[in-house]
């Protein structure tokens, strides 16, 4: 007789893959750290086969196991399927994002597909503007989950870190040593806007802005075309076609700082799982990983 695998096995080996912890997994799951390490025992007992790899770091799996995991993520779609024929569908849940401009760029869709992928039951609606701006609506309530930047630490952030900003440029260098440096910006609600100006202001360093928009797009063929240059951050400066311009005569910028914000009160489990996933998609810590099929864009 063929032995069968319970479908919580499964279930449990996914969510420690997906979360990449086994202490996140027991917490999302309910249970203690304990029972997931034994619960994964048990599957690779059933198995015969290690599914972790235990000479990598962190959560890593053998050949075998991630074709074990993308199997069981089928069964598991199938398991739930079957269950929803005969049972009403869970109330979804709208989490409202609200985002610096294109700050999070293409990195922000890859992480609430993977984030749905665990949670199907919950949508997004995602909301631009300046930080100060998404800030407010989150205290007032109208936002459940920030990105926000900053030139100072914020105390109220989940997660926090320093951003480098660089000055970027295209091909052309576009001003001489003594010019007015040309800048190309987002607009004064940028907060690589205003270090800039800031900097220039201090060393008495003249300047004009000579491209303000909206478009990321725009932004980007702007500095192509040696209309100026730009502060952004390094963790996001690559852009095809332009170049971190560190050994130009312009001054060293601040550091800025980006933290992920969340509301207080209510059903807090999803959000505080959406915050920590998007702060590893964009933490420079973890790298940026490309996983988009398009050129990079600029990100304020």
């Amino acid at each position: 007789m063929m032995a069968n695998i319970p479908t919580e096995l499964l279930r449990t080996l996914v969510s420690v893959v997906d979360l990449r912890s086994f202490t996140k997994a027991a917490q999302m799951l309910g249970v203690t750290q304990p029972a997931v390490s034994a619960q994964i025992k048990r599957l690779q007992m059933l198995l015969g086969a290690e599914i972790l790899d235990k000479s990598a770091p962190g959560v890593s799996l053998t050949p075998v196991g991630e074709t074990i995991v993308d199997h069981a993520r089928r069964l598991l779609s199938i398991n739930d399927h079957i269950l929803g024929l005969a049972t009403p569908r869970p109330p979804s849940q709208t989490i409202r994002i609200g985002v610096p401009g294109d700050f999070v760029s293409q990195h922000l869709p890859w992480t609430l597909a993977e984030f749905r992928a665990r949670w199907p039951e919950v949508m997004f609606a995602v909301r631009n503007g300046s930080s100060v701006a998404l800030l407010n609506d989150l205290r007032q309530g109208d936002l459940d989950l920030v990105v926000g930047l900053s030139t100072a630490p914020s105390p109220g952030a989940r997660s926090q870190w320093a951003e480098e900003p660089v000055w970027i440029r295209g091909p052309r260098i576009p001003f001489n040593q003594d010019d007015r440096v040309p800048l190309v910006s987002f607009g004064e609600q940028c907060v690589f806007h205003r270090i800039a100006v800031e900097v220039l202001h201090k060393i008495g360093r003249m300047h004009d802005m000579v491209y303000i928009s909206s478009s990321t797009a725009g932004i980007a063929a702007a500095i192509k075309a040696g209309l100026g240059v730009m502060a952004l951050a390094r963790s996001r400066a690559g852009i095809p076609g332009l170049m971190i311009w560190d050994d130009g005569p312009l001054p060293a910028l601040p550091d800025v700082f980006c933290g992920i914000y969340i509301r207080e009160g209510g059903e807090r489990m999803a959000l505080e799982q959406l915050a920590d996933a998007i702060t590893e998609a964009l933490h420079p810590q973890f790298g940026l990983a490309d996983r988009s099929l398009s050129p990079s864009v600029i990100s304020i």
